[in-house]
């Protein structure tokens, strides 16, 4: 009986030991995308995802033109980047929305790949008052 529960041992600490390698290997090495804003964009050319302001105006449909709109910062510092899109558009999406897109940054434009656009909901990192109520 003592044997059966030290294999038991035994191969639950080598599945977590390989779990946690594999955990490891995922978030460090892991063909990981960076993440940058529009002012730190210059000079990467790789896939990389960008996170910013919705600067207008927007223009196109996403599917029989591409969506063209500029990207700034969150802290509204720095140029804003043109960016290039296909695909769904979120309900969300709008001047003024902070949004992230993966893609690559082409001749000083960057071209988003389809389908990977993602508009922050504003409502759900405002700051509550003590009532509950947004500030």
């Amino acid at each position: 009986m003592k044997s059966n529960s030290h294999v038991r041992l035994v191969v639950a600490l080598s599945v977590s030991a390989l779990l946690a390698v594999f955990l490891l290997y995922t978030s460090i090495g892991g063909n990981a995308t960076p993440s940058l804003s529009p002012s730190r964009l210059a000079g990467h050319h790789g896939l990389v995802t960008l996170a910013g302001v919705v600067v207008g105006p927007a223009r196109g449909n996403a599917h029989d033109t591409p969506l063209r709109f500029r990207l700034r910062d969150v802290s509204g510092r720095g140029p804003a980047v043109p960016v290039t899109y296909r695909g769904e558009v979120p309900d969300l999406f709008k001047v003024g929305r902070h949004v992230l897109l993966r893609g690559r940054l082409r001749a000083a434009t960057f071209v988003a790949l389809p389908d990977s656009l993602v508009t922050k909901c504003p409502s759900r990192y405002v700051a509550k008052k003590a009532d509950g109520t947004p500030r």
